[in-house]
């Protein structure tokens, strides 16, 4: 965390007195970089996911720290799966280990997992892992760690339209009465308040069909740093960024 400065000896009501401001509510992160942090070292890509597994660690402990209480994390898109069969099986791997080894001590910190994206595209035993953590974690009130798996934006809003579709074909719903509080309740995202900031890795700037319908009014910070070199002064820096920028949700300046 950047360091504050000193108010001993400042008169009563200087501006550097004053509280700081509150964090964002929800921060996704876009992690990306893995693959050219290790092909810079060279090393297989495998060595750049499991750096980036440690970058996941410190990303959590931070964003506790900075008092964020929403964290969505973009894992693994649906464009992911057309990665090499040989880079499936590591990144599979490595989420396996991570729901097997790392949700105990998420469990003792307090943290809630959520999952959105298609699931069903993991085998059994991935999926099965998926739903135990949920159930585990599910009474914890710390951060609320939102992991984004086999995940992609235009799909998710391509499923709320269809089951509105079927409402409507049903006679359940009547179109005219559809507002963006409606469909925006049909999505993954239902229960997640949408983020505040979405900050992506590795200096690459776009989306990545990532969150689409939930970022429309995000403030989007891009780091130059890999995901795996990303650390606590980047996370800080970025939710420094957040605070100078003057969030008008498209209303004039005053």
């Amino acid at each position: 965390m950047a360091p504050r400065a000193s108010t001993q000896n400042l008169p009563e009501g200087d501006p550097a007195t004053a509280a700081a401001p509150p964090p964002p509510v929800h921060v996704a992160i876009i992690m990306d970089g893995n693959g050219r942090w290790a092909t810079a070292r060279g090393l297989p890509r495998v060595a750049g996911h499991r750096a980036g597994v440690e970058a996941v660690r410190r990303a959590v402990r931070t964003a506790a720290e900075l008092g964020v209480q929403w964290l969505t994390l973009y894992a693994f898109s649906s464009e992911n799966w057309r990665r090499p069969l040989s880079e499936i099986i590591d990144l599979t791997g490595l989420l396996r280990h991570f729901l097997r080894m790392e949700i105990a001590d998420l469990h003792s910190k307090g943290v809630r997992l959520h999952f959105i994206g298609d699931r069903t595209k993991f085998d059994p035993g991935i999926q099965s892992d998926i739903a135990e953590a949920v159930r585990k974690t599910a009474d914890n009130q710390g951060l609320n760690l939102v992991i984004a798996l086999s995940y992609g934006g235009r799909a998710e809003i391509v499923e709320a339209a269809r089951q509105v579709a079927a409402d409507v074909a049903a006679g359940r719903f009547n179109p005219v009465d559809l507002t963006e509080d409606l469909f925006a309740a049909r999505l993954s995202t239902a229960s997640i308040p949408d983020p505040d900031l979405v900050i992506r890795t590795s200096g690459e700037k776009r989306l990545s069909n990532f969150l689409l319908w939930q970022s429309a009014y995000a403030e989007l910070i891009f780091v130059d740093a890999l995901w795996p070199d990303f650390g606590p002064a980047n996370f800080a820096e970025a939710l420094a960024e957040f605070a100078r920028r003057d969030r008008r949700f498209g209303a004039r300046p005053a």
